[in-house]
């Protein structure tokens, strides 16, 4: 192989790299953590805890729910056959760039009609996920249908799930360092049977 191509591949990968770190960076300061701070209640308050996203934020909703699941919460993910049903007790938190896709707003609903407290993500807080829920988080970041790069020049809503993912990260691991519980004792939660 060229060295020159080799190196040329290398660079087009850095520059890659350095577009999505930098997004993420202007991300953060347009991010209103106080917003963020609002959902530790709820969460911490609910009996049980629900997720629910679509897609590729669906794919990053499971990874939330399993954090969640290590600090010892009652979490189950939206559409799995072993999830009970929402009660007043209970929280859903809702995940989607738009806050119109179908069935997270007919998981929403359900919860509003059955008075458990409801938190969303979205980019979008005018939307109508926004507006049935109880506590919205607005991540400044592209929406799916969003072509024109002023946001981000990454492709298809990857910013919103990406910083979704971070963010909730940085939840768990305020929430960890609040409990008592030792790394050692969070991963005696860790999956066995893999």
């Amino acid at each position: 192989m060229d060295n020159n191509n080799h190196d040329n591949k290398n660079a087009s990968i850095q520059n890659a790299y350095e577009i999505i770190i930098n997004e993420h960076v202007n991300l953060y300061h347009s991010l209103n953590l106080e917003s963020l701070k609002a959902i530790e209640k709820p969460i911490k308050n609910a009996k049980k805890i629900f997720l629910t996203g679509a897609g590729r934020t669906g794919f990053m909703v499971k990874a939330a729910t399993m954090r969640l699941m290590h600090l010892g919460y009652h979490v189950y993910v939206v559409g799995e056959t072993t999830t009970p049903a929402i009660t007043k007790d209970d929280l859903l938190i809702a995940v989607s760039g738009s806050g119109t896709t179908k069935s997270i707003l007919n998981a929403a609903e359900t919860a509003h009609k059955n008075e458990a407290d409801l938190v969303c993500f979205t980019t979008d807080e005018s939307s109508p996920l926004a507006k049935l829920a109880d506590h919205t988080v607005v991540i400044p970041a592209a929406g799916k249908q969003e072509h024109g790069n002023s946001i981000s020049q990454q492709y298809a809503g990857s910013l919103f799930e990406q910083s979704f993912l971070l963010i909730f990260d940085a939840l768990i691991h305020y929430l960890w360092k609040q409990s008592d519980s030792s790394a050692e004792q969070l991963w005696e939660m860790h999956a066995n049977m893999e």
